[in-house]
């Protein structure tokens, strides 16, 4: 089987077809610090996508609770334990199999199948940080681990190296070679249900109306107008960011998605162990527990964690996530200088600028002239 480069676990891993990187590669890059769940990129890619027949629980976009939510349910621990050991070697090479690797005979990528019931509960785990076993104070001291959770929203990651693409025996999945997007034809697609068995992040979804498989397209029909996906400039929480990655040894600078990925160490991949690379990337939550992260994002994420707490002492990264949900256009060059953070498009044309800090005006609790009192409101 031919082997291929894999930055993500430091060393080349096994894939059914060559190594073969795109022009540019579509990425996302989600804050983890500053997700609240409000769910309104699942329904913003619900209402343009997913809203015909046969894709009532369909959610191409969705936000799980972590450590107990899964849609489908129990969709990562199940694919882990398959998995086996997922050791890191000191350097942070991965030392254990992928799941081409670990795939058993006659069979390209180690799967399990959902069935029909696992996809029926997209918010199990809601704001459950002790897995529905908590029924009062006195019984928190008996947990397994301390009381925490946080927020992973999640679409498809358009792999560099996509399991559904290497499981379909129709050859009607393809990465599109001007950005990376992974496509299904649904000409070709006959729901052989392949491509939704292998994708371990489950997000190849079969539709019983049409009888084909079907998941996110990137908003492509966006991205090629230069406008970022409908989940990214609908959030709220201005958490994400849309760009083209880069591998590191032609990583840029002034590019957002490189510098927070390559540059700061600050957003990583998840599950990178799969072997995969998949190009969505996490800033992961700082007050989670380390164990699991680790597991879930690598060994450097220690490193991204200290990254994000020094945010205050570096000016250059605090622009560049003040940018973050200020614009909905690409942003594919950045720069902070004098205060300001600019955002620039393919051509170089500015398309959106933002203070680093904001002025605070703290109102008097008292105003005299309307003789009205007041909240310090700024």
């Amino acid at each position: 089987m031919p082997k291929v480069s894999n930055w993500q676990i430091g060393r080349d891993c096994e894939y059914p077809y060559d190594g073969h990187r795109p022009a540019r590669q579509w990425s996302i890059i989600f804050d983890l610090n500053k997700c609240i769940a409000c769910q309104t990129c699942t329904l913003a890619c619900k209402t343009t996508w997913t809203s015909g027949k046969g894709q009532e629980y369909m959610f191409w976009n969705n936000v799980e609770t972590k450590p107990w939510g899964g849609y489908p349910l129990a969709w990562d621990l199940r694919i882990l334990e398959q998995l086996g050991r997922q050791d890191w070697g000191a350097n942070g090479e991965y030392l254990g199999k992928t799941l081409v690797e670990a795939a058993p005979e006659n069979e390209r990528v180690l799967h399990y199948a959902p069935v029909d019931e696992d996809w029926m509960y997209p918010n199990i785990g809601e704001d459950d940080c002790g897995g529905g076993t908590v029924d009062g104070g006195m019984h928190q001291a008996s947990l397994p681990h301390d009381q925490w959770f946080f927020y992973l929203p999640r679409t498809c990651a358009h792999c560099t190296y996509p399991a559904c693409l290497a499981a379909c025996p129709r050859k009607a999945i393809y990465k599109r070679e001007e950005d990376g997007i992974v496509l299904i034809d649904q000409s070709r697609c006959k729901g052989y249900g392949e491509c939704v068995r292998a994708c371990p992040y489950k997000k190849s979804m079969y539709n019983p109306h049409t009888r084909t498989s079907e998941k996110c397209i990137g908003c492509y029909p966006a991205v090629e107008q230069g406008i970022q996906p409908q989940c990214v400039v609908n959030c709220i929480g201005k958490i994400r960011v849309m760009g083209f990655i880069n591998p590191p040894a032609k990583a840029r600078a002034d590019n957002p998605i490189d510098y927070l990925v390559h540059e700061k160490g600050l957003a990583l991949p998840y599950y990178p162990q799969l072997g995969l690379e998949p190009n969505i990337y996490y800033i992961p939550p700082i007050h989670a527990d380390r164990d699991y992260l680790r597991q879930m994002f690598g060994p450097r994420v220690e490193d991204a964690i200290e990254a994000y707490r020094k945010l205050p002492e570096d000016p250059r990264a605090s622009g560049l996530l003040c940018l973050i949900g200020s614009t909905d256009r690409i942003m594919h060059r950045f720069d902070v200088k004098k205060g300001m953070a600019y955002g620039y498009d393919e051509a170089g044309a500015e398309i959106v600028r933002v203070p680093v800090t904001e002025d605070v005006i703290v109102r008097a609790p008292f105003d005299a002239k309307l003789g009205a009192s007041r909240h310090n409101t700024p």
